[in-house]
């Protein structure tokens, strides 16, 4: 039994990692781009556009990337993240639309 040495566990988590972090970037560009042609968006609606987009590999006009999969979870992750950075709002009467 011979064990592969340890840099290459360090890389694959790594790569990862790294893959990780561009679909987060991808979403929160979606997230972002949608919301300044909408202004406005109930949430629901949001998370439906991304993951089309993302099925469709549709990053707005004239962009295009590849599509993966993109789930509900993902999509309200990078939603909470750009709420925390200050980049989107809710409405104090209706929570659940958002603004950019």
């Amino acid at each position: 039994l011979r064990l592969l040495p340890r840099q290459r566990y360090l890389r694959a988590e790594r790569a990862e990692v790294s893959a990780l972090e561009r679909k987060r970037n991808i979403l929160c560009c979606l997230i972002t781009r949608i919301l300044k042609v909408e202004k406005q968006l109930h949430i629901d609606n949001l998370v439906f556009k991304v993951i089309d987009a993302c099925q469709k590999g549709e990053l707005g006009p004239g962009l295009q990337f590849l599509s993966f999969c993109c789930h509900s979870v993902d999509v309200l992750s990078c939603v909470l993240h750009l709420l925390n950075q200050g980049y989107l709002r809710r409405q104090e009467e209706r929570p659940h639309v958002l603004e950019y």
